[in-house]
């Protein structure tokens, strides 16, 4: 059975852990309409991708 030489205290474990922590989402403003959304993802209120029309603009609701 494997048994840890010595004890990991509870600074050092912190510090091993100290990067596995969950990374913020990423947004940046859209150049036309000035919404945020996610990069490389489409702009769902204008139906924009890379200049392209992909889906139909949304309408209000």
């Amino acid at each position: 059975m494997a048994v840890p030489k010595s004890k990991i205290s509870k600074s050092r474990r912190g510090m091993r852990r100290s990067h596995d922590r969950l990374a913020m989402n990423t947004y940046i403003e859209d150049a036309q309409s000035g919404e945020l959304r996610r990069p490389h993802h489409i702009d769902m209120k204008t139906g924009m991708y890379r200049g392209r029309q992909v889906l139909e603009p949304k309408g209000d609701i």
